[in-house]
């Protein structure tokens, strides 16, 4: 029994890294490659992405070392456009984040969405990962777009989608996460390329 609950969480724990390989791996790429080959079918220049990464790191490093445990704050980032998500014990905290997010070279602009509470547990976040992957896998059979024009974010149900992408394409996305298994709502933080 013991067995069968370890390869169930293994099983969960791995989902979404694997899920998140498969434009790579239909590409037919190697791990070395995955991240040219993913970037060059990205709407933002190489440039842009490599940046996108940089502001994550940087703000998520910053608030790290201002607020350590007591908050749980995903940072992310597409197109320069700053989603924060996640848990701060007061709204003094929420908008401390804000401003230290903010102060990063070459954020345009921050969509705050952090809740006032405590922090998720290890299993919400288990969850919110497989909703993610469920959301992915839908994305790829349903074929109406290309898979990494939106990236998903899944935040103790609550699933953000992020892109730069056409009206229709945002419709469908919206239209698929919200119809997908374990998704409580689904928030909207498109940039319109139409």
């Amino acid at each position: 029994m013991k067995n069968l609950y370890f390869n169930g969480l293994l099983l969960t724990l791995l989902i979404p890294a694997l899920v998140g390989c498969v434009p790579l791996f239909a590409v037919g790429v190697g791990a070395g490659a995955g991240t040219g080959a993913y970037m060059s079918v990205d709407r933002r220049t190489s440039g842009i992405f490599v940046e996108d990464e940089g502001i994550e790191l940087r703000t998520a490093r910053r608030i790290s070392q201002q607020l350590g445990n007591s908050v749980h704050i995903n940072v992310t980032s597409f197109n320069r456009n700053v989603l924060l998500t996640g848990e701060a014990p007061t709204e003094t905290a929420k908008q401390e984040i804000e401003k230290l997010a903010m102060s990063v070279q070459n954020v345009r602009n921050i969509v705050n969405e952090i809740k006032i509470a405590g922090n998720t547990s290890l299993h919400s976040r288990s969850t919110d990962a497989v909703t993610t992957s469920k959301v992915k896998t839908r994305f790829l059979h349903a074929g109406q777009f290309q898979i990494n024009h939106v990236k998903i974010i899944t935040e103790n149900g609550i699933v953000y989608l992020m892109g730069l992408v056409k009206h229709r394409e945002a419709e469908s996305a919206a239209e698929i996460a919200s119809t997908t298994s374990g998704v409580l709502k689904v928030v909207k933080v498109f940039e319109f390329l139409d």
